[in-house]
């Protein structure tokens, strides 16, 4: 007589859909960039991450220790992912000048109002934020930045004018790329993409005396 064999047990569905922990947290904070730059930094909640990333607020509690974990996280990779493909369109120009247009037109699409809110919303954070890594995160990003900027504006002045101020030219665009974008989301006054970008053309071309397709 044969042994009876025991019943299957079924599976919970936790653990058939069961995930690598890095996976899980890449989901998650992923779920969270469209919320803060749609609601506010301020705005969201574990259980809004939750819903948005189809899983129980028991898994996002287990892989992070506070909502502002999470949402520390989504803005950097929103921000360093913005930064990253700013950055490969400029290294691909065949010259500084083409290089500042690259990135005159990329800092001002339909589409970059989400990284502008985040953005604001970064450094709104980080006057806040209890962790000193996140601030000192926010230095080295700010410094990698104003780098992209006057490199590609010395390579642009390359056999050129030699008097210009660099140092002066990169601050002075990095505060009319932020200012325009502000003026750019509360429309006060009214401000379409491509009076932004022409703000900035007219900006290059004062400061290094040329156009930045020229």
């Amino acid at each position: 007589m044969k042994a009876e064999k025991s019943p299957r047990r079924a599976v919970p569905a936790a653990d058939r859909t069961r995930q690598p922990t890095e996976v899980r947290r890449r989901l998650i904070v992923e779920a969270a960039v469209p919320l803060i730059a749609e609601r506010g930094y301020a705005s969201v909640g574990v259980r809004d991450v939750a819903a948005a990333a189809g899983v129980s607020v028991g898994t996002v509690t287990y892989h992070f220790g506070s909502v502002q974990e999470i949402l520390s996280e989504a803005m950097v990779l929103q921000i360093e992912r913005y930064y990253k493909g700013l950055s490969e369109a400029a290294d691909q120009a065949t010259s500084g000048a083409e290089g500042l247009r690259l990135l005159v037109d990329a800092l001002f699409t339909e589409d970059t109002d989400r990284h502008w809110r985040m953005w604001f919303e970064y450094w709104n954070v980080g006057e806040h934020h209890p962790d000193p890594a996140f601030a000192r995160g926010q230095d080295r990003r700010y410094e990698s930045w104003h780098r992209q900027i006057r490199t590609l504006a010395e390579r642009a002045l390359e056999g050129g004018i030699t008097s210009v101020d660099l140092d002066g030219f990169t601050v002075r665009f990095a505060a009319l790329a932020d200012g325009l974008a502000l003026q750019r989301l509360r429309q006060t006054p009214p401000l379409t993409v491509e009076d932004a970008r022409r703000h900035l053309r007219h900006f290059i071309e004062t400061e290094l005396g040329r156009g930045p397709g020229s």
